[in-house]
């Protein structure tokens, strides 16, 4: 396995991401210092989940402490636990998997499209019994997955449908915004992702009911009727003010950084063309967007090869998602050969620079040296 040191406090490296924070998101969380609200308690929580809602048009939204934790209460929610299965791609984050198995829940993990990179929709019924009890579809790196096609196989089937939108904030299937097709759908503002809380996550659904099971969850299992008395398990995954603060401030940018990462995008897809990569690009009917920008080289051994270079140039990157059922907890001898597309896509795949701050100065620069890579080893 590739292992890249990374170079610290070093303003000449070009970062894989940075958040693009600025004075409003400051002035908000200089509010809650100036009144002591730092916790989860506050006036921003609630302006945070009612901008969101607004932002992607869904009827409830519940933020909590980060993504994953979105995933496990919104799991727990549907009521899905030991016994059942979830259809979920290999080709993820491990996130994904791993909040499945926190709720004593079965993992069923089904290979990738090589247009999209997303679940393969035609192979999702093929992993179907009697145990599944939903559908669990990241839209990885900013491209949307085929929903019409998963919405009619889960209502097919009867089985919920989850959306793990942490890389899509911004995405769109046929002009609607991707979280707003399942059940109930998650999203994550880690630091590196397109809106960020610095941690935190958000829970959306239509459904009140959801809405009200997750709310109860993150709050330690609080009723709602008798103060301090708790009738069912819950966690404490609140959102704290401060991050909330920060999440509001965000929404008022989003559309620009969205904006922007389009604008990079473009310029990396006209330095790039006529070399021996591809790009992940945005399929029909769709709107990526773009978190991360990625590329498909050869094979492995010319992707490892290629980012030990780059990071020589104080070019940060990262490989794509190794497939999860290759990981020791997740793997299974009977997996061997079964996953082609995701297996090629984890050894092939690089992320590369991404942040909406980046010039195109920037951009192009990191294009001539991967050119240079090209053209020294030909």
């Amino acid at each position: 396995m590739l292992k890249i040191p990374m170079k610290k406090n070093n303003k000449s490296r070009l970062s894989l991401y940075e958040p693009f924070i600025g004075k409003l998101e400051k002035s908000y969380v200089n509010d809650c210092l100036n009144s002591n609200w730092i916790s989860s308690r506050g006036k921003y929580g609630k302006l945070f989940e009612d901008k969101f809602k607004n932002f992607i048009k869904i009827k409830h939204a519940v933020a909590v402490c980060n993504g994953t934790a979105a995933l496990h209460v919104a799991l727990l929610a549907l009521g899905i636990g030991k016994n059942d299965e979830v259809i979920t791609p290999t080709f993820s984050y491990i996130a994904t998997a791993n909040s499945i198995n926190y709720v004593g829940a079965s993992v069923k993990f089904v290979d990738s499209k090589k247009t999209s990179w997303q679940i393969d929709e035609n192979k999702i019924s093929n992993h179907i019994t009697f145990r599944t009890k939903a559908i669990l579809v990241p839209h990885i790196y900013g491209q949307p997955c085929e929903m019409n096609k998963i919405k009619q196989i889960c209502k097919k089937n009867k089985l919920f449908l989850i959306e793990d939108c942490a890389e899509s904030f911004g995405s769109y299937y046929r002009n609607k915004h991707v979280g707003t097709f399942g059940d109930v759908s998650t999203f994550s503002f880690f630091g590196s992702k397109t809106i960020t809380t610095g941690e935190g996550g958000m829970v959306v659904t239509n459904n009140y009911k959801i809405a009200d099971k997750v709310k109860r969850l993150k709050m330690v299992g609080n009723d709602k009727e008798k103060h301090y008395w708790h009738n069912i398990v819950g966690y404490n995954f609140r959102m704290t003010n401060i991050c909330a603060a920060i999440g509001y401030g965000q929404l008022s940018r989003a559309k620009f950084i969205l904006k922007q990462k389009r604008n990079i995008f473009e310029i990396y897809k006209e330095s790039l063309k006529n070399l021996p990569l591809s790009l992940h690009e945005e399929c029909a009917n769709t709107t990526h967007s773009y978190w991360m920008v990625s590329i498909q080289v050869n094979n492995e051994k010319t992707r490892d090869k290629l980012r030990n270079y780059l990071n020589k140039l104080n070019i940060e990157t990262r490989p794509t998602f190794y497939p999860i059922h290759t990981m020791p907890m997740y793997y299974n001898k009977k997996y061997k050969n079964k996953f082609p597309v995701a297996t090629e896509l984890g050894e092939r795949g690089i992320n590369i620079p991404s942040a909406p701050l980046l010039t195109k100065k920037d951009i192009l620069f990191i294009c001539s040296k991967i050119k240079q890579f090209f053209y020294k080893k030909n």
